[in-house]
């Protein structure tokens, strides 16, 4: 923030000079309130950057920064006699970054800070009211009327694009398992709902298969939740490795994932996932070399007798329950007995 608004107060406090010097000109002011002035448009800005960047909170300090610019906006108003075209130059684009930059509360203690800095301003001039703008403090005036909101409005709109990308990021990291990183237990189950109903509309067919780790938490128990995180991790890797980009992969919890199968048939499917598991119980785990790894799958093809994606979810875990109760590592299929058929193939 503090960055953005260096630039933005660089740009606005030097165009405000030649608005408030053409207002005080005619004042005949002294070489004090000149070389304040002076200070104040091209001076401050570098020192309200510096001083905001050593702040323990940067944030705070820029708002800090922000008051004494109302502050110091004010006092100008009330050294110029409350010249009309200046004055509401002055207090309009202040009042302006106030509000972009804070909101309503923050407008209303800009606000504050400026009418004191008009108080202020009151006690060393006299209180004079002019009422006319020459046609030279109306030119003065034109810079800041048109540059400084066009900058303002390029800050926001940046800061509009910061705050998309991490909205973006925030939705990714809540969809995401952040140990596997593949979908997480909800955003299956949605990418699910989503499938089902695909299936059901367009009246083709799928798979989706439920993986259990075998025997995980032996595996935490005697080699430690590290070794149990990098089993995670490879099966992972191996699951992102060898299915398609249309196939939506998620951790279901714990040690099991899930996988939805778009249009593949269930002993196509199963014939895939029998290869997944081959493939990740020959895996060799360097710091480990002793520990071996299987998996049992649950696997099930899309019946348009389903009312809905739980009854489809039921059968897959029904499925992995088969395979579990039956020996562990293996496929089981529901509906029927694919797996020795995909078996034999695999064996030719």
């Amino acid at each position: 923030m503090a960055r953005r608004l260096y630039k933005s107060r660089i740009l606005g406090l030097a165009l405000g000079f030649f608005c408030v010097a053409a207002a005080m000109q005619p004042l005949q002011p002294p070489a004090w309130l000149w070389g304040f002035m002076l200070f104040n448009a091209f001076a401050w800005p570098h020192l309200a950057y510096q001083w905001a960047r050593r702040s323990r909170v940067p944030f705070r300090g820029e708002h800090r920064n922000l008051l004494v610019d109302s502050f110091l906006g004010g006092f100008w108003v009330g050294a110029m006699h409350f010249n009309p075209l200046p004055t509401t130059t002055t207090l309009a684009m202040m009042a302006m970054n106030n509000i972009a930059i804070g909101g309503v509360r923050f407008f209303l203690a800009g606000s504050l800070a400026q009418a004191l800095g008009i108080g202020v301003s009151l006690l060393l001039f006299s209180p004079l009211f002019i009422a006319e703008t020459s046609q030279l403090q109306v030119y003065a005036c034109l810079p800041m009327l048109t540059l400084y909101p066009l900058a303002l409005g390029y800050i926001c709109y940046q800061q509009a694009c910061v705050l998309a990308g991490h909205k973006r990021e925030l939705l990714a990291l809540s969809r995401t398992d952040s140990l596997s990183g593949l979908l997480n237990h909800g955003a299956w189950k949605d990418q699910l709902e989503v499938e089902f109903q695909r299936c059901r509309r367009q009246q083709q067919g799928g798979a989706i298969a439920l993986i259990d780790i075998d025997h995980f938490k032996v595996i935490n128990d005697t080699y430690g939740h590290v070794a149990g995180d990098i089993v995670l991790r490879q099966l992972s890797k191996i699951l992102r490795q060898n299915l398609r980009v249309s196939d939506q992969i998620g951790r279901y919890g714990g040690d099991e994932f899930c996988v939805i199968l778009p249009d593949v048939p269930l002993e196509q499917a199963a014939q895939l996932m029998e290869g997944l598991r081959t493939r990740f119980g020959a895996l060799g785990y360097e710091q480990n070399p002793a520990l071996q790894v299987s998996l049992s799958i649950g696997l099930a093809a899309f019946d348009p007798e389903y009312s809905d994606a739980v009854n489809w979810l039921d059968d897959a875990d029904q499925a992995l329950y088969e395979a579990k109760t039956t020996g562990r590592n293996k496929v089981s299929c529901r509906p029927g007995d694919v797996p020795s058929r995909v078996l034999l193939n695999s064996l030719h």
